[in-house]
């Protein structure tokens, strides 16, 4: 006798092959998997879970499904709230993100939002999915594999293929719009920002920043100068949008 998986809040998207919304899928227990196994057989990985049931109880990812359990999986549900914790992860200290080089730009437009995002090119799947754990982050990726590492706790699957787009996803799933502080983090490294004296830096400003600027920031660790310039406008209708009611609604 199978066992029975339900997917709720867009879990039921995931799977490798199409189920329909509360349909019951039929999975073979005869190997005893635990419910975190048996769902990521589906394809599903398991920090997209935020809810479990096993035949009507709350359970966490350890227990041994049997043949005739009824699984039930429910998707996270924004706003998600990282600092609380849950029968299937522990809550994080601080709204911290690791981002996988699939979504490289994302960590850019997460720093440019004034949130803290690790971006390191050159570590493996194994490496990431540590320096995640380790200093307690939410790992964002679209690679299914690395996000069922056991080592990942915290995760998203990022559904949007563009930049902007991955931003706005991931500040509305995780309530993020009273949170941002534009443009107070390096683009480069992720460090906080410090203002500074224009006279300090105005060896090195061309003729025409130095001409038509006087607000200038600095970045300590690595020594990089910012500027409120066109580019900056740019960026902040963006973020404007992202803040909107709207965007806060999910509209």
């Amino acid at each position: 006798m199978p066992a029975y998986v339900v997917l709720h809040n867009g879990l039921q998207e995931l799977p490798r092959r199409w189920v329909a919304h509360g349909q019951p899928i039929s999975l073979s227990v005869l190997r005893r998997p635990s419910v975190k196994d048996l769902l990521e057989s589906l394809g599903i990985p398991h920090p997209e879970i935020g809810r479990l049931l096993l035949n009507g109880c709350e359970v966490s990812f350890a227990p041994v499904v049997e043949e005739g359990d009824r699984v039930e999986a429910f998707g996270q549900q924004p706003p998600v709230d990282l600092l609380a914790a849950s029968l299937l992860r522990p809550a994080l200290n601080a709204v911290r993100f690791a981002v996988d080089v699939n979504v490289g730009k994302l960590a850019s437009l997460l720093r440019m939002a004034g949130l803290d995002a690790f971006y390191d090119p050159g570590l493996d799947d194994v490496g990431l999915a540590e320096a995640a754990r380790q200093q307690g982050r939410v790992l964002l990726s679209r690679d299914r594999s690395l996000l069922r590492r056991n080592l990942v706790q915290h995760g998203h699957l990022v559904r949007a293929s563009r930049p902007i787009e991955q931003l706005a996803e991931v500040v509305r799933l995780y309530g993020l719009h009273d949170r941002l502080a534009p443009f107070s983090r390096c683009l480069i490294c992720n460090s906080l920002l410090q203002p500074v004296d224009k006279a300090t830096v105005l060896h090195r400003l061309q003729p025409l920043t130095r001409k038509y600027y006087d607000s200038f920031r600095i970045c300590r660790a690595c020594d990089k100068i910012y500027w409120p310039g066109t580019h900056r406008e740019r960026m902040a209708r963006l973020l404007l949008a992202l803040t909107s009611p709207a965007a806060a609604s999910g509209r």
